[in-house]
């Protein structure tokens, strides 16, 4: 314990939140851990610690006497954890119980003791490893059904829609939104403030939120950010870390509400901020950005694009190609072959709509495939291509792509509901059973 005393009256010289917070780690070899645990007792752990504080803290940064108290306390709760953490084959859930405690600690410094925000990482720790052990308290308690479920380092989207036992998690949730709202509601001056705080923590609700399929929750965090949005600093002032973080979230918020416009929008900005040697972090973000511009833009993901990323290869490279030739077999296989990854991502419904591209590729192959019509006086002696189409040639075209036997009233379905949605320019004349497309533009977007 004198060891991590003597850090901490380190790190409080130079007010260094990041190397107080890691005295505050669970990450340590169990060696250290071991010595911390055995160098004190449950009867004089508090005398040990306020001992070795008052005795490493001198000067001019001596601590008063109510700061002391709270952090006494903070490392009396610490070294609680840490016996926890040595007998963790008991259970993790008292881990879990211990490290709340420690939290609970730290919050009370805030609010009783005086901690001053250069601090704040030491919630940051917290929080972060209380997320970790309530997933380990509850794969755990659900071992039974949960054998694969592991915390995962960097952020992840990591959806977990057939578990419905997360009761720890939704505990630490409950923990988490505590520490958003003490900074969050911080009212000292900015440059003194806990908001310095605040995306961090944020950006960790969200990670807890996804993990027991609770996205809708974060909605919530996100109507409290904008009311207070006023007094807090810019997002961009942020570490770059956290601002990716944030906005790839508030991007998947977006596309779970198929507001992709948005949603392509705040993902291109996590794309374009994103550290490229973070290839973990750029293929989550891929994942999502990539059906958004296939809805809004029709646009397929490059062989150059998805080179680095082996998974998103597999995952896309056969739908981008049937796409791209209006094959709708091989789209229909390509959805189904990818299926339970694509539940799993929350993007199958998007890119099933990917299915209108490549009717559209297929329907303008019918369009190339009729020639040129000879030019007419006013065409200026340039050829101009065949514009009125027989409904059966599209019937023949769609029922060969998908191979399925469509009547010609289906196949008007589709070609209706493609001039609706704006994949083609036209009008169909079912009297003559023709489909007669516009000379400009046909297919918009493709250059015919």
């Amino acid at each position: 314990m004198d060891a991590l005393c003597a850090e901490f009256a380190g790190a409080r010289a130079d007010e260094n939140g990041y190397d107080l917070a890691r005295t505050l780690s669970p990450d340590f070899p169990n060696d250290t851990l071991r010595a911390i645990w055995q160098s004190c007792n449950a009867h004089d752990v508090k005398s040990v610690v306020k001992r070795e504080l008052s005795k490493n803290v001198t000067g001019m940064q001596r601590l008063s006497h109510q700061e002391l108290a709270g952090w006494v306390e903070v490392y009396h709760a610490y070294w609680k954890a840490v016996g926890e953490l040595l007998a963790v084959q008991s259970s993790w859930t008292k881990v879990f119980g211990a490290w709340t405690e420690l939290l609970t600690a730290l919050l009370r410094g805030y609010n009783a003791h005086g901690f001053e925000a250069w601090t704040i990482p030491c919630l940051y720790v917290t929080g972060k490893y209380l997320r970790t052990f309530a997933i380990k308290a509850d794969d755990e308690r659900n071992s039974g059904s949960l054998t694969d479920n592991k915390a995962a380092a960097n952020f992840q989207d990591d959806f977990n829609p057939e578990s419905e036992q997360n009761a720890t998690l939704e505990d630490c949730a409950r923990q988490l939104n505590k520490i958003f709202n003490i900074c969050l509601n911080d009212r000292a001056p900015l440059d003194l403030s806990r908001k310095w705080g605040i995306y961090y923590v944020t950006n960790l609700l969200f990670k807890t939120y996804f993990k027991f399929n609770s996205a809708s929750l974060s909605k919530n965090v996100l109507k409290a950010l904008s009311v207070g949005r006023g007094d807090m600093p810019d997002l961009a002032a942020f570490p770059k870390s956290q601002q990716v973080t944030f906005k790839y979230y508030e991007g998947v918020l977006c596309f779970l509400e198929e507001n992709y416009v948005e949603a392509e929008k705040y993902l291109t900005e996590a794309w374009n901020n994103c550290y490229k040697g973070h290839m973990k972090n750029k293929e989550l973000i891929l994942t999502y950005l990539i059906p958004c511009h296939l809805l809004t833009t029709h646009t397929l993901p490059s062989q150059k694009l998805l080179e680095p990323y082996p998974g998103l290869q597999k995952l896309f490279g056969p739908l981008a190609q049937s796409i791209k030739r209006g094959k709708l077999h091989a789209f229909d296989l390509a959805l189904q072959d990818s299926e339970d990854e694509f539940v799993k991502r929350r993007i199958y419904l998007t890119l099933e709509r990917g299915r209108d591209i490549a009717l559209r590729n297929l329907l303008r192959k019918v369009f190339i495939a009729g020639g040129f019509e000879e030019p007419k006086e006013g065409d200026g002696g340039k050829p101009v291509r065949r514009t009125r189409i027989p409904i059966a040639e599209f019937t023949a075209a769609i029922s060969l792509g998908s191979q399925e036997t469509l009547d010609d009233d289906e196949v008007e379905c589709l070609l209706a509901n493609m001039i609706y949605k704006g994949l083609m320019k036209g009008y169909i004349a079912r009297d003559r059973g023709i489909v007669v497309l516009s000379k400009t533009g046909a297919f918009p977007g493709t250059g015919l």
